[in-house]
């Protein structure tokens, strides 16, 4: 399913550099369109850190970290692949399968879980907000941010998106 234009969805790339991290509203096209979000942070991050955070109308969400070669990439449901192209395609990057309809009763995540273990959110941290069924995709990046040092700046980004 293609994202429209009326939804809450949002992509940002995120930076730290010495004064602090940097979250950056990226083009609304981006949240449904995983290749274009990767060359999109490969140009701004250079042969830096980045990450990408992608909200996908409050449904699921997508975590991309780039350092310098490395790609590293979590998808918050994976049952998203059903209904949703860019879960679709992140699978694909994953090499995973679509789930099955017996598969769909569950939502768990997929992709490298301890993407910001460096950063100070572990395995266990981040399972734990992946766990939290009752919470949009927007609340799990925001409690991921505030983790990481960047929520302030996240949450302005994204009310910048909704105006």
């Amino acid at each position: 399913m293609p994202v429209g234009d009326d939804d809450r969805s949002f992509a940002v790339a995120c930076q730290r550099g010495e004064a602090g991290w940097q979250v950056d509203l990226l083009p609304p096209r981006l949240t449904d369109d995983l290749g274009g979000l990767l060359e999109t942070l490969r140009q701004q991050g250079g042969s830096g850190d980045i990450l990408g955070l992608v909200d996908v109308a409050d449904e699921f969400f997508v975590a991309v970290r780039l350092q310098g070669g490395r790609e590293r990439i979590l998808l918050s449901d994976v049952t998203a692949g059903v209904a949703w192209d860019l879960a679709n395609e992140v699978l694909e990057r994953l090499d995973m399968d679509v789930p099955d309809e017996d598969e769909l009763e569950e939502v768990w995540p997929v992709g490298d879980l301890g993407m910001f273990a460096d950063l100070g959110l572990d395995e266990m941290e981040l399972g734990a907000v992946l766990a939290d069924l009752d919470a949009y995709a927007d609340e799990m990046l925001v409690a991921i941010a505030r983790r990481l040092g960047f929520a302030d700046a996240l949450e302005r980004a994204v009310d910048a998106a909704s105006r």
